[in-house]
């Protein structure tokens, strides 16, 4: 954690968005290498049966995963495994390849340990994406394919996308995320209504029988957000993922004026709405929770409340390559503290008191 701290404190000097393209290309080159690979698992990796689960006909190993958004073309993924990760959604992808939104569009909020991103879906394509998972296809662990709708592409439209992309992505995927609520791309949270979620999986599930979920906004206000994901659920949705990044910039003492945020600020909110959606969904679908989560506790917390994997991007940067690590050791010690033989009895606790 020291060593780290000197790094991060070079990298902070450095544009973000710059410093993550240095990751995209460094991190594939160090996969080749059997020396760092082997220090990488050494040092990342915690194993431990009490976390193990059987999901979407995979095995998961522990419940942490990388969030979508930090390997958007799945170029960093055979790496990825090495940092201890139980799984890794990679996206969002786009049917076309698209720039996304001008730069600077990725800022630190340092004090508040947090992010500001404005990428809007910056990708290489579904193309691209299929070739890089077929080389790897089948993968070591878990993977989860998020996908999004093109910038240009009228939201009437918006359905083929999605078509698109699951005919084009779902054999190379464990599970499947659609995404319309990133707040980057214009109009696309304005398909968060029950009658574009109903048309949506509908037409979805007739294309794949891979697990399709869901992804929602934060800043849904509760009531809005329980009639959505039901309606996706009764729909077909196999999950919920709760939440994306906020709008809402009063979280940050200095917000810019565009983009998502994400970070320890979220924690609270996401939480909030988290736990909403899991009293009316817990037992019906699979609940992952993401959002502000940076310590064993938190993820804990998120089990007990209901999720069944809980995700991490901003923290990763923040406190570094052994995360994953302390999260999976920590989670482990609570488990074994109160009983718990096993990860699965564990999810839910506070939902079944």
């Amino acid at each position: 954690m020291i060593r780290y701290n000197h790094i991060k404190k070079l990298l902070f000097k450095i544009d973000p968005e710059r410093v993550h393209q240095g990751v995209e290309r460094l991190l594939p080159l160090m996969a080749k290498c059997p020396i760092t690979t082997n220090m990488f698992a050494k040092r990342s990796i915690f194993s431990d049966t009490v976390l193990e689960q059987e999901l979407f006909g995979r095995k998961f190993y522990n419940p942490v995963g990388l969030a979508a958004g930090y390997d958007k073309d799945a170029k960093m993924l055979s790496f990825l495994p090495l940092l201890g990760f139980g799984f890794v959604e990679v996206g969002t992808v786009t049917p076309l390849p698209q720039k996304g939104n001008p730069k600077p569009r990725l800022f630190r909020h340092k004090q508040e340990e947090s992010l500001q991103n404005a990428m809007g879906f910056n990708n290489s394509g579904m193309e691209a994406m299929a070739k890089r998972l077929e080389r790897l296809t089948p993968f070591s662990i878990p993977i989860g394919v998020n996908i999004g709708k093109n910038k240009l592409t009228e939201p009437e439209q918006a359905i083929e996308d999605y078509a698109q992309l699951v005919q084009k992505l779902e054999g190379f995927a464990d599970y499947i995320v659609v995404n319309i609520s990133s707040p980057n791309t214009p109009g696309l949270r304005d398909l968060q209504n029950e009658a574009f979620i109903e048309e949506l999986f509908t037409r979805l599930k007739k294309l794949s029988h891979r697990p399709i979920l869901l992804k929602v906004a934060p800043d849904l206000k509760a009531q809005d957000a329980i009639a959505l994901c039901k309606k996706a659920v009764e729909e077909g949705a196999s999950g919920i993922i709760a939440t994306n990044t906020s709008n809402d910039y009063s979280l940050v003492a200095n917000p810019k004026p565009t983009g998502g945020i994400s970070g320890k600020v979220l924690q609270k909110k996401s939480f909030a709405l988290f736990e909403e959606l899991a009293k009316e969904l817990f037992g019906k679908t699979t609940l992952i929770s993401v959002g502000g989560i940076d310590d064993a506790d938190e993820v804990y917390k998120r089990i007990r409340a209901g999720a069944s994997l809980v995700q991490v991007y901003t923290a990763l940067i923040y406190n570094g390559p052994k995360l994953v690590y302390r999260l999976n050791q920590g989670l482990t010690k609570n488990l074994k503290r109160d009983g718990f033989n096993s990860i699965t009895e564990a999810i839910g606790a506070d939902r079944k008191q």
